[in-house]
């Protein structure tokens, strides 16, 4: 009875031990039944070999034993390699993104955004269990570059009481948790993600307010030159997008974290100057985009031209020729200025990419600035460009070349400046300011930094670029338009975070075949190949048989 016994305890361990093994592969969430299993399968076969010691002895003395045991030896020997590589692996968590269009590697701003995390963030992913692979491969990328990230994928079938909860009403929808706020999207890109992931951090999106009543870009319109698809861009940078005509409002509204006034074809008003004005004195932050004059004896803008001068900025009455060869590689020609190097400055900080700018002008930084402001270069064109004067030359006769004895200035030429400024709040009378002053000027701060230091010494920002053609609905998709138009908006509105290069949409990269083409390769692999293969073989065959 008790021999038998025994017997049951080595049958019993290697049951246990087999058990845990599977389990943990099948099962690994009961990871504690299966550890329990292994204790007890090594308990019950350590017994049952201490019960038959003399037997075990006499096996592992022998010459096929020790032959065996050098063979298991080795085979652990390897197992134990290959159980280190994989660990070392899994730890270290080095991937390569082999794609021509880098989709499974993250954008800059995607990791900017994730770094600046400062309180954990959850992210649920609702669907089905067989839909969240498409989900992991992106999300893994953002646990690695955040410890504030975790992920949880929630089947809605299996737990109907949670997806409620978060009132979930579609399978793959994704559920952003930052601190109180919540934000739901249903995508699977990495820049809706991220825009989502935008969003919920910030928590209150910001103004943009875009000036009408000169002839400037419609953010409304879907024409070639109109500006709905800088709209999409800003909101999806977590911006409201708003059109004021401030001949009539009077002033700016007290909610704009950035004035935009793109191409305007004729002057500003004396009123809209003096309320552009004030809202930089208070702190403001303004964006100009200001195209060529069409002649060269076309009006100027006087007045938007001694705002920009109070400012340090000069705009010049010319147009920029482009004739290096980078242009070609995105199809345009010498009226299409190419920028690919661009000056120090955050705003461009990580750009790397073209940039093109149909029929755009030359600025310059009035040289010592003007009352301690002090323009700062961050767009210019290539050493093979310059700044023709006579305009008529370019448009009447298309005669493209330096004539510096005609006034044309050499390239590298600038045509975007930037300027930043500390507001000096003790040269405002009190009187000018008003009574609500200091409650206006913490208005045009950024939500994350209206601290009383702020309200008291805020920063002025101003950016300037010579063409407002580039953000237009045919130029915003050319190579790094879209970025450098939203990294410049953000920068004005003090948000460091988003000045980055964003995710490239996909590249649709199939291969579509004629009709033609289609039956050529039909016939290919059908008759030719085939036939290649057969008559090789009754060639062969033949020689055989000679």
């Amino acid at each position: 009875m008790l021999h038998r016994m025994i017997g049951g305890f080595g049958w019993t361990g290697t049951a246990l031990a087999f058990l845990a093994v599977t389990g943990r592969l099948l099962r690994p969430e009961w990871q504690n039944v299966w550890y329990w299993c292994a204790i007890g399968g090594l308990i019950c076969i350590s017994l049952y070999l201490l019960a038959h010691w003399r037997e075990a002895i006499r096996i592992f003395s022998s010459r096929q034993t020790r032959y065996g045991s050098m063979a298991a030896l080795s085979i652990a020997a390897v197992l134990g390699i290959l159980v280190s590589v994989n660990y070392i692996a899994a730890r270290q968590n080095w991937r390569w993104d082999l794609t021509a269009a880098r989709q499974f590697t993250l954008s800059d701003q995607t990791t900017r955004v994730l770094e600046a995390l400062d309180v954990p963030m959850s992210i649920l992913v609702f669907g089905r269990d067989d839909d969240f692979g498409r989900f992991r491969s992106r999300f893994v990328e953002y646990e690695d570059v955040s410890p504030q990230v975790s992920v949880r994928y929630i089947d809605i079938d299996k737990k109907p009481g949670e997806a409620r909860s978060y009132q979930i009403q579609s399978y793959g929808t994704v559920v952003f948790e930052y601190g109180t706020r919540i934000e739901r999207v249903i995508a699977d890109t990495e820049q809706e993600l991220t825009n989502a992931m935008i969003r919920v951090v910030e928590g209150k999106s910001r103004a943009v307010y875009f000036l009408e009543g000169h002839g400037e870009k419609i953010v409304t319109s879907a024409e070639r030159d109109g500006y709905n698809a800088v709209t999409r861009a800003l909101e999806g940078d977590n911006f409201t997008v708003e059109s004021i005509v401030l001949a009539q409002l009077g002033h700016v509204p007290d909610d704009a974290s950035v004035v935009v006034i793109a191409g305007p074809s004729t002057d500003l008003f004396a009123n809209e100057v003096d309320a552009l004005g004030d809202y930089l004195n208070r702190g403001g932050k303004a964006f100009f985009l200001v195209d060529p004059p069409s002649a060269a004896d076309a009006s100027l803008l006087p007045n938007l031209e001694g705002l920009l001068a109070t400012w340090a900025i000069e705009l010049s009455s010319d147009v920029v020729v482009d004739m290096s060869a980078m242009g070609q590689l995105i199809g345009t020609d010498a009226s299409m200025p190419v920028a690919a190097n661009y000056p120090s400055h955050p705003i461009t900080e990580r750009f790397s990419f073209l940039t093109a700018f149909p029929l755009a002008r030359s600025v310059i930084a009035i040289a010592d600035g003007v009352d301690g402001r002090v323009a700062q270069p961050f767009v210019e064109t290539s050493a093979r460009s310059w700044a023709i004067s006579d305009i008529a030359r370019l448009t009447g006769s298309g005669e493209i070349e330096l004539d510096e004895a005609q006034g044309d200035r050499p390239g590298p030429v600038v045509i975007g400046l930037a300027v930043a400024a500390p507001v000096d709040r003790t040269s405002e009378p009190a009187e000018t300011m008003g009574p609500d002053a200091g409650e206006r000027a913490a208005d045009v701060l950024p939500a994350d930094s209206k601290t009383e230091a702020d309200a008291i010494a805020t920063e002025t920002r101003v950016a300037v670029i010579g063409d407002s053609d580039f953000a237009a609905n045919f130029g915003l998709g050319i190579q790094g338009n879209r970025d450098l138009f939203l990294n410049t908006v953000n920068w004005l509105a003090q948000q460091e975070t988003l000045v980055a290069i964003r995710a490239r949409e996909p590249e649709d990269r199939r291969i579509t075949l004629t009709a033609g083409q289609q039956q050529r390769i039909f016939w290919l692999s059908l008759l030719f190949l085939p036939g290649v293969v057969l008559g090789a073989g009754i060639y062969t065959w033949w020689r055989r048989r000679a």
